[in-house]
């Protein structure tokens, strides 16, 4: 049997760390606060009119703007959590096992209630379709496979599902290349991922989760001087993704990291509040669900500013509403799909997949 080193940084993920998932509930909260900014432009079916987003400050469009890098976090997040998961399955077949039952149950569920309500609704690309590309976007869509194809995404923020695939593919298979043959087999897999973070360079940010899990470093600034710090340096990387290039947000972005990982750190026990606790926790059903539940407020909003409804009154319901909604749809998929279906789900087949034959020993 081969022995596994565990990674240092892997303690923290043992054990649960309280600032890591709210980190992942700010994540989910700026991409939320993006298409706040972003859907009340217009753009659905073909209404005749701008949207009803009301002028604003251009300092506030920039940072509102600015939102939808959140998925940078969740990289940062998965690049620290994936290594240690590895190595606590011991299986490839375990951990990808794990993997399925973790993100697809509600990617599933929205993307057939997509298909089936989009073409009844004419919703975007559903628009005259016929049966042939209907099913070539489903299954290109269902297997994240759309970019590379050329074809329409279906579910507005599953793009990132497809780098986070990619991620977990490309970290088993340098993981046990490198225990079964060492550094000469890892080696091309390892200037594969160097490829891909140079082609693609917000998967950069999964580098810096990687490296946390392999070493013990950690910044721990406490208190109100830690939380400002660690606000500073959240801003930084935010505003370099949008101003500069992902590489220059990658040094503020290990900064943060550090400071969060670091327990007792002020933006630690910043993130550790109940509030964000619990938003981190259904976090991945708010990063998926809540288009659709701003989709209908959407429509709402175009056809009432056509009639001639204030766009301040309309952008601020849209925005109270929609938090309201989000956050309470997303506490029902939570417990309803990522509770209950996936413990059904790991019920029915974990057994079934992995049934005991004798003493087996595994090895990665």
């Amino acid at each position: 049997m081969t022995t596994v080193a565990v990674p240092p940084g892997a303690r923290d993920v043992g054990s649960f760390v309280p600032s890591v998932q709210g980190l992942r509930g700010i994540a989910a909260l700026s991409v939320l606060m993006d298409h706040f900014y972003d859907m009340p432009k217009g753009g659905v079916y073909d209404i005749p009119n701008p949207g009803f987003l009301p002028p604003l400050w251009p300092w506030l469009q920039s940072v509102i703007n600015v939102g939808g890098h959140g998925v940078e976090l969740f990289f940062m997040i998965s690049g620290f959590l994936i290594p240690a998961s590895l190595v606590r399955h011991g299986s490839l077949p375990k951990f990808f096992f794990d993997r399925v039952l973790r993100i697809m149950p509600v990617f599933v569920v929205l993307h057939l209630a997509l298909f089936v309500i989009g073409p009844i609704i004419g919703y975007k690309f559903f628009r005259g379709i016929d049966v042939g590309s209907y099913l070539g976007i489903f299954f290109a869509n269902l297997f994240f496979v759309q970019d590379a194809l050329g074809l329409p995404i279906a579910q507005q923020n599953a793009w990132t599902l497809t780098y986070e695939w990619a991620f977990y593919i490309w970290f088993a298979l340098s993981f046990a290349a490198l225990q079964v043959g060492g550094r000469l087999l890892a080696a091309p897999l390892v200037l594969l991922g160097l490829a891909c973070v140079l082609h693609w360079p917000i998967t950069a940010f999964f580098c810096i989760g990687m490296l946390f899990s392999a070493v013990d470093f950690r910044i721990n600034i406490p208190g109100r001087t830690g939380l400002v710090l660690g606000l500073i340096c959240g801003a930084a990387m935010y505003a370099s993704l949008v101003l500069f290039h992902p590489f220059v947000g990658l040094l503020p972005g290990f900064l943060l990291f550090g400071m969060v990982l670091a327990r007792g750190s002020g933006i630690g026990n910043a993130l550790g509040t109940p509030a964000l606790q619990y938003v981190g926790k259904i976090s991945y059903s708010l990063y998926l669900v809540h288009p659709f539940v701003l989709f209908p407020l959407q429509v709402i909003g175009l056809k009432l500013v056509a009639i001639g409804v204030d766009r301040w009154l309309l952008w601020s319901a849209f925005i109270l509403l929609g938090l309201v909604m989000s956050l309470a749809a997303s506490a029902i998929s939570y417990e309803l799909i990522e509770v209950r279906l996936r413990r059904w789900l790991d019920n029915a087949f974990r057994g079934w997949l992995f049934r005991p034959l004798g003493k087996v020993e595994h090895s990665v």
